[in-house]
């Protein structure tokens, strides 16, 4: 029962909130590439894929920061920096759960399972970027965003223009979050020579995760317009940019719990944005 609790947590079960902030996007992209009504079966797909998928994910980031994680007070009791679970066990994990997201992929058309090889290679990659990439966040708002093509190619056969201009929606809402999280290990990540967006933005990261909250909202908005969604998709913004607001209120100290719970709180941004598009081609 330990063993499987300590699995449990190195794929984050007990932390559904990564798994929530990849699985919006990939809603929003289904709901606008089916109008409303995506299949069934692209739904149970996605969001089995997505659950997956998040846990490989946090499995190769552990992996990777195996040797950082002790060092760091918010990682030091993950299973792997503790010894609960060792490397071979954490690789088996890593490989199982890809391996039945393909499975997955696999009953979907040719365009998405073509898709899904630079998504699996774009989350495999992520940890190392922060070694090197002065700006991580980017590059995991790349990967958090593939399931948007996957999505429409999975519902449509195609991947339009809008596709693109959500994934790039996605990208400043991923930067915006996850530099609030990591002005939680600034001071950890700065002393373990790791790269991340509140190192990199300094005395400037409140106003960067404000503007880039304000341009993922400014695409979101577009995306709405060529799609034709109206009252209610903008309503969900507008709840958007009011938890948006909120953040800021928590974040401008730079307290670490503060901006933890910011982070948190960004299931409530996605969520909005999701209700609004739900809502308007509920009534549409």
């Amino acid at each position: 029962m330990n063993r499987i609790s300590a699995y449990a947590r190195l794929m984050r079960l007990d932390r559904p909130i990564g798994t929530l902030l990849l699985l919006w996007p990939t809603a929003w992209a289904l709901w606008l590439a089916s109008h409303g009504h995506p299949s069934l079966a692209n739904v149970l797909v996605f969001g089995l894929g997505t659950l997956l998928m998040r846990s490989a994910g946090c499995v190769m980031n552990d992996l990777a920061d195996r040797k950082v994680d002790p060092h760091v007070e918010r990682t030091r009791l993950r299973p792997l920096a503790t010894g609960e679970v060792n490397i071979r066990e954490a690789l088996l994990l890593a490989a199982g759960t890809s391996f039945l997201a393909f499975l997955l992929v696999l009953t979907r058309n040719g365009l998405t399972l073509l898709l899904s090889l630079p998504a699996l290679f774009l989350a495999a990659s992520y940890p190392l970027t922060k070694r090197f990439f002065p700006l991580p966040q980017a590059y995991l708002g790349i990967a958090f965003g593939f399931g948007i093509p996957m999505a429409y190619a999975a519902e449509t056969g195609h991947v339009p223009q809008t596709a693109g201009m959500l994934m790039l929606a996605n990208l400043f809402w991923t930067i915006a979050y996850d530099t609030e999280y990591a002005m939680v290990d600034r001071e950890d990540d700065r002393l373990l020579g790791i790269h991340s967006s509140a190192l990199l933005f300094g005395q400037w990261d409140v106003t960067a995760v404000m503007a880039c909250y304000g341009i993922a909202l400014l695409l979101l908005y577009q995306v709405g317009q060529s799609a034709q969604l109206g009252l209610a998709y903008n309503l969900g913004l507008s709840a958007a940019m009011v938890v948006a607001g909120y953040h800021y209120l928590l974040i401008r100290t730079r307290e670490r719990d503060h901006c933890f719970r910011a982070f948190l709180h960004n299931n409530w941004f996605g969520g909005a944005v999701f209700a609004g598009l739900a809502v308007d081609y509920w009534w549409g």
